[in-house]
């Protein structure tokens, strides 16, 4: 998981050397490791508690399906 989140945060930083259009400051790199990492831990918290293997990725699919939702809404402000 912790490499999963390192190579999500890599993406933007090695986006930035090459183009002036991504521009990312050290709050958005704190903002999206805390978002990341609290994702990942409820995540490892449903695989290890849930038992029913449908329940189980079901609830996976709606905690990913919110973090996009989340992650969109803090990049564009869609829902805004």
């Amino acid at each position: 998981m912790l490499l999963t989140i390192v190579s999500i945060l890599l993406a933007p930083l090695i986006a930035m050397q090459f183009s002036a259009e991504v521009q990312c400051t050290g709050g958005d790199f704190i903002i999206a490791a805390v978002l990341l990492s609290s994702f990942a831990i409820l995540i490892e918290f449903l695989i290890r508690k849930t038992q029913q293997g449908k329940c189980r990725n079901l609830l996976i699919l709606i905690a990913i399906l919110t973090l996009l939702l989340i992650w969109i809404e803090i990049v564009i402000g869609v829902l805004v």
